[in-house]
């Protein structure tokens, strides 16, 4: 298929070989190629929502620990003037 995109070259490990094995029957009659391409946007999916769900656990996190603790007037000055500007 021509195109002016650039294209890579992916060496058929064993791992590879078995995501096209299943890829192959989630999408019957798609070119290998195009199974490579599938399988990397369906890991990018994967990885997108992987990462949101990180990010709302931490928010949950500050969420629930928010306020429960105390620090000592100027706790935040004296611990930074360590700090390298």
């Amino acid at each position: 298929m021509a195109t002016t995109l650039p294209r890579i070259q992916v060496t058929q490990t064993p791992e590879l070989a078995a995501g096209l094995e299943l890829a192959a029957e989630e999408w019957p009659g798609a070119s290998r190629s195009e199974l490579v391409a599938r399988l990397a946007e369906s890991g990018l999916e994967a990885l997108a929502a992987k990462r949101a769900a990180r990010r709302a656990q931490r928010r949950k996190a500050l969420k629930e620990t928010r306020g429960k603790f105390r620090y000592p007037l100027g706790y935040l000055e004296e611990l930074r003037k360590d700090w390298p500007a």
